[in-house]
């Protein structure tokens, strides 16, 4: 179903077409579907997949020594970064028993805009037994970026998904541009293949209207990340106790963890000053989640990430 863009409010004053190229014209609608499968020695399968310029996905790869069954995959994107009138959209299926790993192959950059904005749409689904790993390197909006998210997760009762996400305040180099951003509308909704819904948030950030350095939002901190682990009620548990010596402040980061409606798992919020620091934790949380559900810890990260 395709997006009404003129109902959001918060998109109203960016609907503009840029004079170079209209807003989703040709070029600009990049589509990603993976479909993942468990064959019948365990071993899950990048089955099905379709893209459209600019988005690019690479074969599944089995890297991990400790899950050699689970299926690598990287999502790439040929157009460098977001600009006006970008609509992304991904889609994703875990069959039952899929064991899959998601991540990106750099940072999302987001380009300054002057008459509309990026949108970004993605849709996950897990079946029964499913585990998923969606761990994209951080979104980094520059100067007057405008960028509009909203993901949909369908998740089986049975199933497994860790979802993290990090976005910086701007260009780590470009000190001007700290929180210079004109707007960042994230949207999320989960529910279960029934249609039942689990629950539903809206992260909307203006600076030019109200300043996100202030106290009880970010205060001192650059950037912001949130993990979702959604998983039945023991294993939530069990990954809670794991990971609750990490709650509290420290001079580069904070973090908190919060039981999420509906028993569907966990929400963990990260405030830090540096990315590096915001992706060990997220890392830390997934390899806690990993741990619980299938019995191995994550391995190290690359050193080239």
């Amino acid at each position: 179903m395709k997006t009404d863009f003129q109902k959001i409010r918060e998109l109203r004053p960016y609907l503009g077409d840029p004079p170079a190229m209209a807003a989703g014209g040709a070029g600009k609608q990049g589509y990603l579907y993976l479909g993942f499968e468990c064959n019948n020695e365990g071993k899950t399968l990048l089955r099905h997949w379709e893209r459209r310029a600019p988005m690019i996905v690479q074969q599944a790869l089995y890297f991990d020594e400790r899950l050699p069954s689970m299926a690598c995959v990287y999502m790439l994107s040929a157009g460098g970064p977001q600009v006006d009138g970008d609509r992304y959209r991904c889609e994703v299926h875990a069959g039952a028993q899929s064991e899959v790993h998601l991540s990106t192959g750099a940072a999302t950059k987001v380009a300054t805009m002057h008459y509309n904005f990026a949108s970004s749409e993605q849709h996950f689904r897990l079946d029964d037994g499913a585990y998923m790993e969606y761990l994209p390197e951080p979104v980094i909006p520059a100067r007057g970026a405008r960028l509009w998210s909203q993901t949909e997760l369908t998740i089986a009762p049975s199933a497994t998904l860790f979802y993290g996400e990090c976005y910086l305040s701007g260009r780590h180099h470009h000190l001007e541009e700290r929180f210079q951003y004109d707007l960042l509308s994230l949207n999320l909704r989960a529910q279960r293949p029934s249609g039942e819904e689990l629950f539903c948030e809206k992260i909307l950030l203006e600076p030019a209207r109200h300043t996100p350095t202030g106290l009880g939002v970010m205060g001192r901190y650059e950037l912001f990340a949130t993990a979702l682990i959604l998983t039945p009620p023991p294993q939530r548990e069990a990954i809670l106790k794991r990971v609750r010596e990490l709650i509290g402040f420290r001079s580069e980061w904070a973090l908190g963890i919060l039981r999420l409606p509906s028993d569907a798992g966990l929400v963990c919020r990260i405030l830090s000053r540096q990315s590096d620091e915001a992706k060990r934790l997220l890392r830390t949380l997934c390899s806690a989640t990993r741990e619980v559900i299938k019995g191995v810890p994550m391995p190290e990260e690359f050193p080239w990430r």
